[in-house]
């Protein structure tokens, strides 16, 4: 809970950073009526507050985080992306100032000339915002891309050729995301008539009692091996231990740093999952691929569901030869993709070649 709490508080340390400056360089210099001017503040600051309210809400008043949650999600991407807008309209500006400035010329433009290109570029940078933010939306909300990937296993027996897998990530059931959205994944899913479906962690975004009848089709998922799934963070945020009794009850098996054989006899590989990159946070959970690993044939192939891409560091020491992950959502927001291609060392979305394992990266299903 601790944890929880201080990851809404940087968050909205950052996110109070980009409202003020959206105000410094968009609604102070435009020049407005008073009232106009008083209305874009306080507009401002109650917007900025919607955010931290919803993330927070999720856990004690599902009713409201889901409300807030179409208003608040969308402002903080249009937030965000106007604030992009704007860096980038100050950076040419101030090239340009100083290319004047080492010309000779005056840099500084009449106060009407000034008022008039604020408005025009700012306005300009909304339009930007807005029209990421509807884009995205229309994109998420809409028919689910599937990404039909081959990949080669050196060990897969010849019997397997053609093995499918269905994997699904990042639902984050709750706010937005509801049992209509559920079923038409769990639909599309199945009529891929897979193998087997790989759960890959963050499938909801609230309490169990709060979001049980809106994961409830989880249990119409088909596949002939079966389903598994393996924790993400989001999971811990809402109470791991909770949801992994419920989504085994709905037929899912969690893989928690274990592993099991997929298949029978010589015509058959090893499937194994850990918990999230971030689970040693809580207690009795953490990744331990050690375990999941221990006493393998490693002539047999081995597939790992892990739910962050950089865990792929890990699963390249143990001679795993494919990790299946999610967590990043393709970058999501341009340009805040590069932060969390940092964080994730660079592992993104798609296919990646770490050591001898393979990685597939998916952007998940839920935004």
């Amino acid at each position: 809970m601790l944890l929880t709490i201080v990851r809404i508080l940087l968050g909205s340390l950052v996110s109070a950073g980009i409202h003020v400056y959206v105000w410094l360089r968009l609604v102070k210099p435009a020049n407005l009526p008073p009232p106009w001017h008083r209305v874009a503040t306080i507009g401002l600051i109650v917007m900025f507050l919607a955010i931290p309210t919803t993330t927070a809400s999720r856990m004690y008043a599902p009713g409201l985080a889901s409300s807030l949650g179409w208003v608040a999600m969308p402002w903080m991407a249009f937030a965000g992306l106007t604030f992009v807008a704007l860096v980038l309209r100050d950076v040419v500006r101030l090239m340009l100032w100083l290319a004047k400035k080492l010309l000779g010329q005056d840099p500084t433009p009449q106060l009407s000339r000034r008022q008039f290109l604020t408005r025009v570029t700012g306005g300009a940078a909304l339009a930007i915002g807005g029209t990421g933010v509807a884009a995205g939306m229309l994109e998420a909300r809409g028919e689910h891309e599937i990404v039909d990937v081959e990949v080669k296993l050196a060990k897969l027996p010849r019997a397997l050729d053609g093995f499918t897998i269905v994997q699904l990530t990042d639902l984050h059931v709750g706010m937005t995301i509801d049992r209509g959205f559920v079923q038409r994944v769990v639909d599309r899913a199945n009529a891929l008539q897979p193998d087997l479906i790989a759960l890959t962690g963050d499938l909801v975004d609230g309490k169990v009692e709060d979001l049980r009848d809106d994961i409830a089709p989880l249990a119409q998922l088909r596949a002939k091996h079966g389903v598994f799934a393996t924790t993400g963070n989001h999971e811990y945020y809402a109470g791991a231990d909770p949801w992994i009794a419920e989504v085994t009850r709905l037929g899912a098996r969690y893989l928690r740093n274990e592993r099991v054989t997929i298949g029978d006899g010589d015509a058959s590989f090893e499937l194994a999952g850990v918990d999230d990159y971030s689970a040693s946070d809580y207690p009795g959970h953490g990744e331990d691929l050690a375990k999941a690993t221990h006493g393998r044939d490693p002539a047999r192939a081995l597939v790992l569901m892990a739910h962050q891409p950089r865990q792929v560091h890990h699963a390249a020491q143990h001679g795993v030869d494919l990790q299946l992950s999610g967590h990043t959502h393709g970058g999501q927001i341009w340009p805040w993709h590069y932060v969390v291609r940092l964080q994730q060392r660079g592992l993104l979305m798609g296919r990646y070649q770490v050591g001898e394992t393979q990685l597939y990266v998916s952007r998940g299903c839920g935004y």
